[in-house]
């Protein structure tokens, strides 16, 4: 492998521990208490914060803040974390928080691109290839599923759940949870129909298909145990995902006066 490539004027702690093949850009700053594996990139003027743990094969655009304090009144200094997988993409002026409840981490798993300015704060989980567009901003606790794209300047408050292969539109402020393969949006916020061309692309199709529209024609009509739907690997996801506590409920459909 490559030795790693640091620019003269990045400081970098002697306590970090720095993959082969790592290029850190100019005016970086690594602290202590940080892992970075091997080649993965840190762009000009970034900083990666204590307590970060960085993956594989990752872009870190110029002045991004990694591992930053949560932005809690409530933060007592305890040892927190980022983890961030293997593969992804976060471009210039990205920030992700460290965790705020002592020992946890606030996650992004692998192949995800976070692009400019979008904010991810304390205690958030973001699963595999989810796609955050420009100044997306995420509250603590929030939680969001694989294969999600949510649109430009789009938000969730604290504690909601997105779920999978969801994609919100555009400067939506989520206030509640999405369900897992749908398209929301609108004002006021609603689910409007399956996500069907992130569906399709992703080979949900034929039968697969068919059962979740047969299953979201029983959510609209106020049928949660989804009796008598094909138990597609899709559906099952979906009936685990309702099975879940929501703090603030989820979303009606555009079709529903609710």
């Amino acid at each position: 492998m490559s030795e790693s490539a640091i620019h003269p004027t990045a400081i970098v702690s002697r306590d970090a521990k720095i993959g082969a093949g790592v290029e850190i850009g100019p005016g970086a700053v690594i602290e202590g208490n940080v892992r970075i594996g091997t080649n993965t990139s840190i762009g000009p003027y970034a900083i990666v914060h204590e307590y970060t743990r960085i993956g594989d094969n990752n872009r870190i655009g110029a002045h991004a803040v990694i591992g930053g304090e949560p932005q809690h009144t409530g933060y007592d200094g305890s040892d927190t974390y980022v983890v961030i997988g293997n593969d992804n993409v976060l471009r210039e002026f990205v920030t992700v928080n460290r965790a705020y409840v002592p020992g946890a981490e606030t996650r992004i798993g692998a192949s995800c691109v976070l692009m400019t300015a979008a904010h991810v704060g304390h205690d958030t989980i973001i699963g595999d290839h989810v796609i955050l567009t420009n100044n997306v901003l995420l509250g603590g606790h929030v939680e969001i599923a694989n294969n999600v794209i949510m649109g430009g300047a789009s938000a969730a408050h604290q504690f909601t759940r997105i779920g999978p292969y969801c994609m919100v539109a555009a400067f939506v402020a989520l206030k509640k949870d999405a369900l897992p393969f749908s398209l929301i949006g609108g004002t006021p916020v609603r689910h409007y129909r399956l996500n069907t061309v992130g569906l399709r692309r992703n080979g949900i199709k034929g039968d697969r298909y068919r059962a979740l529209e047969n299953a979201f024609d029983a959510l609209k009509g106020g049928d949660r145990s989804l009796d008598g739907i094909a138990d597609t690997e899709e559906v099952a996801i979906l009936r685990d995902w309702l099975s879940k506590t929501s703090k603030y409920g989820r979303y009606g459909f555009a079709s529903a006066k609710r």
